[in-house]
């Protein structure tokens, strides 16, 4: 089954940032994450933001990794991509489709 509601995260803290992944903490403000599930800048007008894509790659919640997490619970997450030097607080992410093969 699909859940058709997008992951929406909000970025509070940007805790360690490398060249192609980082360490936040976010606030679940959308939908359902999961480990896996990629992510663009959700952009004021509707449309996906460009040249930014992130992968979820785990969530750990008072010290321990969990499958999943929904809204208004905050975690600590692990991103990876090509967008990661543009986390920012504040900053909200939100879930894209992405194709399987």
């Amino acid at each position: 089954m699909r859940d058709h509601n997008p992951a929406k995260l909000q970025i509070h803290a940007v805790e360690v940032l490398e060249s192609v992944s980082a360490t936040c903490i976010v606030r679940c403000v959308g939908g359902l994450v999961r480990p896996g599930q990629r992510f663009t800048i959700e952009p004021a007008d509707g449309s996906p933001g460009e040249n930014f894509h992130v992968a979820l790659d785990w969530i750990d919640r008072y010290g321990r990794r969990v499958d999943f997490f929904e809204q208004p619970h905050n975690a600590r997450v692990h991103l990876s991509g090509s967008g990661v030097s543009l986390l920012e607080e504040g900053l909200t992410i939100i879930s894209v489709e992405s194709a399987v093969g």
